[in-house]
């Protein structure tokens, strides 16, 4: 599989999330291209912080795997720059190789506003791909906060959870 076609799979995992949830998707997949696991984020519905798409995925995989929570060898697919929360995550998983569509300038700690996952103290450094499918990637996150932003105008401020482009 092309890393187009892994993102279009985090795209599909997008998609389920719920109503109230920013549509962000993540799948890992084994070193032999094996879909392990796949989530969407899930803080609303859950009402968990760390319930991001990527935690979820994580969290997943290594109990498929069953064998700790070590993914050595593994692809962390993402259709929006991880977070710092979940780049360091990603680091202490010993995922391998990342992949993420959109570029997140506001909390992206993949080479946005930090590079948590390429720091030289580390003694794990994943391969990192961002960039794929960009456009087709923010699209959901724009529709969301442009609903979002309407709702609030119609009922006011007091509804508004609060959200910018750069939660998820």
């Amino acid at each position: 599989m092309t890393d187009t076609d892994l993102i279009r799979l985090a795209l599909a995992a997008a998609a389920e999330a719920g109503p109230r949830d920013v549509p962000i998707g993540a799948v890992v997949l084994d070193h032999d291209g094996t879909e392990l696991a796949r989530a969407a984020n899930a803080r609303e519905e859950l009402g968990d912080p760390t319930a991001h798409a990527e935690i979820l995925a994580l969290r997943a995989a290594a109990k498929v795997r069953g064998d700790g929570w070590r993914l050595e060898g593994a692809t962390l697919v993402v259709t929006v720059e991880p977070c710092t929360m979940c780049a360091g995550a990603l680091v202490m998983a010993r995922v391998a190789r990342v992949v993420f569509g959109a570029w997140e300038p506001k909390t992206g700690a993949v080479g946005s506003l930090w590079d948590v996952v390429r720091d030289r103290r580390l003694t794990h450094r994943p391969e990192v791909r961002g960039g794929v499918l960009a456009d087709e990637c923010a699209a959901p996150l724009e529709a969301f906060f442009r609903a979002e932003r309407a709702a609030t105008a119609k009922s006011g401020p007091e509804s508004r959870r609060g959200l910018t482009l750069g939660d998820d």
